[in-house]
């Protein structure tokens, strides 16, 4: 029997999903064309070949020019930025009851959340230890402001919220004064999907709720009637490939009222005096939309949810459901000759409230961490598109590896202010083999059998092979920012 007979008859329910693999032909087929094995959804989304060409169709008929105007031309682009903001608003089920308002991505959203919210020195900000380090540098705006900072502690080895500690620290906070919650709907390092029952337990006790949603939303439907929260952020590169520079923040219309920003610019203000040093802010979404909006992108988030709405979300979502079971099943069965396991999993080992990303990393026959950056290499030579690092998500990356306080300060200490994530890690393996990053794959819209299967024969090619055997990294970068030379 095949593999893929075998993958068919454990899930049956793949074969409904066949339409995407006709989507994939028609859609995505630069992929086989390229033989390319793209594992990298969590990071960014691929665009369908229509989008682009429907967003380029729109670009060469229109006249579109500064909407900070009523000329045709500004008329005409405040049209296509208006539409897109309604097919926001309606993806989402909030027509009526949030503001969409356009960011550059959800780091910027974000940011706009932590800069207005009216921290006082009686309020608490609340995180969990798993969230992108943009929702982490909220606190240093709510510190600045003399809020308490805490965080929500991960149960292990599944890393998901620890509610006993959750429902304590919940309970700490004056209902009275203006606190923040602030939780990822999934994890991008994990897949963990955390309960959204949270928010309205949260709101209940008087907290304000910000959910990241970015990592959700590309294979989930988050409907803001049935889970409410504040605030939400969303990058629709993430969702469907295409525009990248623009995400979005939702807020709930009651809360945007209480936001008081500490800025303002072009765009912002109905009215600004130099004589008079004082300015009036826009209402609603114009306040908080900087300068010039990317109107000539901003159309194209329409066209990307229409895609989405007649691919279906549902069918996504099963697709990715079905791969990521088989690949968690082969992966934890992976063995060396000797018996030891081949692979470390983090977070949960079953789809039950996880998403399709899968973070991981390998260990030779003797239990030596194999460097996940040879790792990305080796991949790379494979023609697999993969991710590795710490994933903008530190919280939970210390969790999975069980690093302490203890290690944090012994690396800050030996390397003071030329700590890096490179040069940490080494510290790291020194102080009992611990990893400081981890090798992340994911799967979304345009993902089939095949792309999993080939990841497991890479991976399975390190059977036997150790440390030495496989070499050491060839490029070593001081940031998440790899650069190489173009000649």
């Amino acid at each position: 029997m095949t593999s893929f007979e075998q993958f068919s008859g454990r899930y049956p329910e793949y074969a409904l999903t066949s339409a995407l693999d006709d989507l994939r032909a028609t859609e995505y087929g630069r992929l086989d064309a390229q033989d390319q094995v793209y594992l990298d959804y969590t990071g960014a989304g691929l665009h369908a070949a229509s989008q682009i060409r429907q967003h380029a169709g729109l670009l060469s008929e229109q006249i579109l020019g500064n909407p900070h105007s009523a000329s045709p031309s500004s008329t005409e682009a405040t049209r296509g930025v208006e539409q897109a903001r309604y097919a926001v608003l309606e993806h989402f089920n909030a027509v009526g009851e949030y503001t969409a308002i356009f960011t550059q991505n959800a780091s910027a959203a974000l940011k706009l959340v932590g800069e207005s919210f009216p921290f006082s020195s009686q309020s608490r900000l609340l995180m969990t230890a798993d969230n992108h380090n943009s929702v982490n540098g909220i606190r240093e705006f709510a510190l600045t402001k003399g809020a308490t900072v805490a965080y929500a502690p991960l149960t292990r080895p599944d890393l998901r919220i620890d509610m006993t500690a959750m429902v304590e620290l919940l309970a700490q906070a004056d209902p009275a004064q203006n606190n923040l919650l602030a939780f990822p709907a999934q994890s991008n390092f994990s897949g963990v999907k955390h309960p959204l029952t949270l928010i309205e337990q949260a709101r209940r006790l008087g907290w304000k709720v910000l959910l990241d949603a970015a990592a959700f939303v590309p294979t989930n439907h988050l409907d803001l009637r049935t889970a409410s929260p504040d605030f939400v952020t969303v990058s629709f590169y993430k969702m469907f490939g295409y525009p990248t520079g623009v995400g979005c923040l939702l807020v709930r219309n009651e809360t945007l009222e209480k936001l008081r920003r500490p800025w303002f610019g072009g765009g912002t203000v109905n009215f600004a005096t130099v004589q008079g040093q004082m300015h009036v802010l826009s209402k609603g979404e114009a306040g908080f939309e900087d300068g010039t909006l990317n109107y000539m992108s901003i159309p194209a988030v329409g066209i990307g949810l229409r895609h989405l709405r007649r691919v279906g979300i549902e069918t996504i979502q099963k697709r990715v459901n079905c791969l990521t079971d088989w690949l968690l099943t082969r992966l934890m069965e992976m063995q060396h000759s000797n018996g030891r396991a081949m692979v470390r999993l983090y977070g949960p080992a079953n789809t039950t409230m996880r998403g399709g990303t899968v973070t991981m990393n390998f260990y030779d026959p003797n239990g030596h961490l194999i460097d996940y950056r040879r790792i990305e290499e080796l991949a790379g030579e494979a023609r697999i598109s993969l991710r590795t690092g710490c994933f903008c998500n530190p919280g939970a990356g210390e969790t999975a590896e069980d690093l302490n306080e203890a290690d944090m300060r012994a690396g800050i200490s030996e390397l003071g202010t030329e700590v890096n994530l490179q040069r940490f890690l080494h510290v790291m393996q020194d102080r009992g083999g611990k990893s400081a990053g981890a090798i992340r794959v994911s799967t979304g819209i345009a993902s089939n059998f095949a792309d999993v299967e080939r990841f497991l024969n890479f991976v399975n090619g390190f059977r036997d092979q150790t440390v030495l055997t496989i070499g050491k990294v060839v490029f070593d970068i001081e940031s998440c920012r790899v650069v190489r030379d173009g000649s």
